[in-house]
Parts: C-alpha cells; sequence; structure tokens
C-alpha cells in the first residue's frame, strides 16, 4: 500500500522508504493552459509536485481527471479520491523533492509526460534517497489540460 507521491508526482510512494509520492502539482499561473507548449506540461508537474507538499487540494481537484487512475510503484491503483487522500493525509518528512529528466509528447488533445523525481529524507534516523520514474497523461479539456493516468516506478540499482 503506497504511503505517498506526485509525483506526483505526484506523491512519496515506496513502501521501502515509506514514501508515496504523485508529487504532481499546478499552481493557478502554471495550471497548464498553453495547449502547444511542452514547457507549460513541465511546469504544470512542477507545480503539481509543490502542490503536493502545501497539501493544495484544490489544484488537485483542478489538475485531476474525473477518471484519474494512478498505478503505484508496488503495483497498486488508486482514483481521483484515494490519490486527494493521500494527499491531505502525507506526514512524512521529505527534505528535497527534485524532478528532471523530462520528455515531453503532444498528440493533439493528448500529452505524455516522462520524468525523474529524486526524493531525499529521513526514515528511522537514516538519511534515504529514493528516486521514481513517472509516466503521466494529459488530456486537453475545459481549456486546461488535465492528467487521467499516471505511473510510478521505484528506480532500483543493482549491488
Amino acid at each position: 500500500m503506497p504511503t505517498f507521491r506526485s509525483a506526483v508526482s505526484r506523491t512519496f510512494r515506496s513502501a521501502v522508504a515509506g514514501f508515496t509520492v504523485l508529487g504532481l502539482a499546478v499552481s493557478a499561473a502554471a495550471q497548464g493552459n498553453d495547449r502547444k507548449n511542452p514547457q507549460s506540461l513541465i511546469q504544470l508537474e512542477r507545480s503539481w509536485n509543490e502542490a503536493f507538499y502545501r497539501k493544495d487540494v484544490a489544484f488537485l481537484e483542478r489538475v485531476l481527471a474525473d477518471e484519474f487512475i494512478a498505478t503505484y510503484e508496488d503495483g497498486s491503483q488508486g482514483d481521483k479520491v484515494r490519490e486527494i487522500s493521500l494527499t491531505k493525509t502525507f506526514n512524512q518528512q521529505v527534505d528535497s523533492a527534485r524532478q528532471d529528466d523530462f520528455v515531453v509528447k503532444l498528440y493533439g488533445d493528448t500529452a505524455v509526460v516522462w520524468f525523474t523525481l529524486h526524493l531525499l529524507g529521513p526514515k528511522q534516523g537514516q538519511q534515504i534517497a529514493v528516486d521514481l520514474r513517472y509516466v503521466d497523461v494529459f488530456v486537453w479539456r475545459a481549456n486546461r489540460w488535465q492528467c487521467v493516468s499516471s505511473h510510478s516506478t521505484k528506480v532500483t540499482t543493482d549491488q
């Protein structure tokens, strides 16, 4: 069961790390209102991540489509209601949540965004690092991008 995400990302989601992140976020100014500019989707993802940590439910209500489905790194799934609930109840300390490696592809009224979320925070007195890769699918409706699907995978390193 995920514990926090957006990203998120979208939410710091890792059973091993004790985090789940669906750390995607959007501010009113950066809500992805530019349909043809990939940078607006990158800003939307960054804003979603920030909104998660602020517990900005109104932001999530706008950016998550009613039919939103998330697949978390442990294979479990959640809908918009669960994602908002995870945001409201999130109580882990996160020292850093950095997104990079963005790739954005536009397909008319659909966009796919790939990125990596790097999380740092304490767990049982130890500083831990967790990397999650995300794939988010957005549709253009009501003059804005809305996320219909998010999938996160925890990056593991072979020892």
